[in-house]
């Protein structure tokens, strides 16, 4: 805490600024970031910053004039005391409202994943990744399972409320599922694999009942449990008055604007264009009884300048004008080491972030070579993966050394998860270049013909390595990768195409080395992660977003897959993901290069202060003050003049 002491004492002599016009920029559009399973992970890699980029400072606009509340008042002057500005989330103008569409583009209101983003609209429960539990939100206390693990009962809160005052009940956590459901939207069409009826037994008690077997046994009982953290609970009379707008029509109901949206969360909607999106604190929003946090969160506005890229949000962010950035900021200590800006993370020293992903590199074992484990193993025992860490990700995770592999993140709650000293035997040392030579020598994959590249089945062993062009940590990634394969015989090209093409090949199993970062931290993980890892499920898929891209194909490790869900018994957890571990090690089908945050979370601290910081005593996770508990932050946060 010394880092952020030493920072307000400077800023209590410095701090005037007493208001800005909402942000603006002339030119929104898209930063390059993949996909994680969290909600709103950059797992993939951002574009590099350019020095020249100009900011979307939040002074320079002119306010709307269009009344979005209903009221007569204009958008005008956000007082700075009271906006919270953020960047990262937000790129490009909003679509719509609508928790069923498939295209919204809101990611200050609509971000529902493995830890939901619970700004407006709200879940049964919040995900903590510090402990890895669920904390009730509208739910009233935790869910309860029947003894054969085939139904979900979850209490509603007595004082949850809708913003227009009425409760909300069992009846709206029902009618939520059978709008997905009924309407086929992509959750619905998901939810209804493990979930097959939601049921109100009353006003305040709902049932999940699971989608079963021929036997009877619940056929996911992880996936199920997934949706309570996650999905958004909508009321009932409003679903009612879209569905008949739109004529009970599904397709013109999940085009829907619902921006006239009834939402149980802390803020609603004030102002979007294409220069920023405004929300507005609820000042009767129910969360205030002392069932739940007892106070309204701090700031009454929170406001999202649309940058047109990662380097305008930097430049931003660094002058003060955004308050919370997830973007990720090549030598970030730099700011506050070598520049004495007032900027904080959640660990003072590196990593900085709480790491919660893990990019991969995925072999593809339908490859002649790349089929045999010796050449994926040698890849990977020669991949210098401390100058990953110090150069692509610029210190911002834990070496191996720190954090061994395994299938687990380097969280204290997965890590509790696998027996780290049964693992010791079949991990390997930072850049073996010489073991690596060994075992392909061992398997007799030599190089016979003197031009330095070794050959299996008479064929040299030359591949290609991928990623989008533009996601420089990425990049620069492959490029050590390469020169692992250099260095033991092995010619790998690095290959970087646009994100579109990239997406195509890793999906339809065309390229031979390709990287992708999978699921961060949930209720469903470490599970889905390993199936993400190494489930021959996805094998089959035409077209497969979801996992093992490689196609690799290993009974055991279905067989282990096909039992976790089932299986209650700590202890046996903790065997099963061990020994899936292990098979990891030791077939390398894929082999993570990296921790990353799943959300990254830098705060500058000129005008807010007391942000979540590790062990600060608050169990408040770095999930930028919006998503799961990490909304916790907002209720915590004081001004620097304060």
């Amino acid at each position: 805490m010394k880092k952020r002491n030493m920072k307000v004492l400077a800023l209590l002599m410095t701090v005037t600024m007493a208001g800005t016009m909402l942000a603006g920029c002339g030119d929104s559009g898209s930063t390059s970031t993949g996909s994680s399973g969290g909600a709103t992970a950059s797992s993939s890699g951002t574009a590099d910053a350019s020095s020249d980029a100009t900011a979307a400072s939040s002074s320079t606009a002119d306010a709307s004039s269009e009344d979005t509340t209903g009221s007569d008042d204009v958008v005008g002057e956000l007082p700075r005391n009271e906006t919270l500005y953020f960047a990262g989330q937000q790129w490009g103008t909003v679509n719509d409202y609508n928790p069923m569409s498939a295209n919204s583009n809101n990611a200050m209101v609509i971000a529902q994943g493995d830890a939901s983003r619970v700004l407006v609209y709200e879940t049964l429960y919040m995900w903590n990744p510090l402990d890895a539990k669920m904390y009730p939100l509208l739910a009233d206390g935790d869910p309860v399972w029947n003894d054969n693990r085939t139904e979900i009962t979850v209490k509603i809160k007595a004082d949850a409320k809708w913003n227009d005052g009425t409760p909300v009940t069992a009846k709206d956590v029902a009618a939520t599922y059978h709008a997905h459901v009924d309407y086929n939207s992509s959750t619905g069409a998901e939810m209804k694999s493990y979930i097959a009826d939601v049921v109100a037994q009353d006003d305040s008690t709902v049932v999940f009942k699971l989608t079963t077997d021929d036997s009877g046994e619940a056929v996911n009982p992880v996936l199920a449990e997934r949706y309570l953290p996650m999905l958004y609970i909508m009321q009932e009379n409003y679903l009612k008055t879209v569905a008949d707008r739109n004529n009970n029509d599904a397709e013109a109901i999940k085009m829907d604007k619902m921006d006239d949206l009834v939402t149980s969360g802390p803020y609603k909607k004030y102002f979007d264009n294409d220069q920023n999106v405004v929300l507005i604190r609820d000042d009767n929003y129910w969360g205030q009884a002392d069932s739940m946090w007892g106070k309204l969160p701090v700031p009454k506005y929170i406001s999202h300048p649309i940058f047109k890229d990662n380097a305008a949000a930097t430049t931003a962010f660094q002058n003060g004008d955004v308050d919370v950035a997830q973007i990720f900021i090549t030598d970030l200590q730099k700011l506050w080491l070598e520049q004495d800006l007032p900027i904080s993370t959640y660990v003072d020293e590196a990593p900085y972030q709480l790491c919660m992903t893990m990019p991969t590199l995925f072999f593809n074992t339908e490859v002649e070579g790349l089929d045999q484990v010796a050449v994926r193993k040698a890849i990977a025992m020669a991949v210098d993966y401390d100058q990953v860490i110090s150069s692509a990700m610029s210190g911002q995770s834990p070496t191996f050394a720190d954090v061994p592999r395994s299938v687990m993140n380097p969280t204290d709650g997965e890590q509790a998860m696998v027996d780290q000293d049964a693992l010791k035997e079949y991990q390997w040392s930072n850049a073996d270049v010489e073991g690596a030579k060994k075992l392909l020598d061992d398997a007799g994959i030599v190089d016979t013909d003197g031009d330095g590249i070794r050959e299996y089945n008479g064929k040299n062993l030359s591949y290609k390595a991928e990623c989008p062009t533009g996601w420089s940590d990425w990049n620069a990634t492959l490029e050590i990768v390469a020169a692992a394969g250099k260095n033991i015989g092995i010619n790998i090209e690095t290959y970087f195409p646009e994100a579109a093409n990239y997406n195509t090949d890793y999906s339809t199993g065309n390229f031979e080395i390709t990287m992708q970062s999978g699921p961060g931290t949930s209720v469903a993980n470490p599970y889905m992660r390993c199936r993400f890892f190494m489930s021959s499920d996805y094998n089959d898929l035409e077209v497969n977003f979801s996992g093992n891209f490689g196609h690799y194909q290993n009974d055991r490790v279905d067989e282990i897959l096909a039992a976790i869900p089932h299986e209650t018994d700590d202890a046996k957890l903790k065997d099963y993901y061990t020994e899936l571990s292990k098979i990891m090690l030791e077939d390398c089908p894929c082999v993570p290069l990296m921790y990353r945050p799943q959300v990254f979370h830098e705060v500058n601290e000129s005008v807010w202060t007391n942000y979540p910081q590790k062990d600060d005593g608050t169990n408040v996770p770095p999930m930028d003050c919006t998503d799961g508990y990490g909304v916790a932050a907002l209720y915590n946060l004081e001004l620097i003049d304060g």
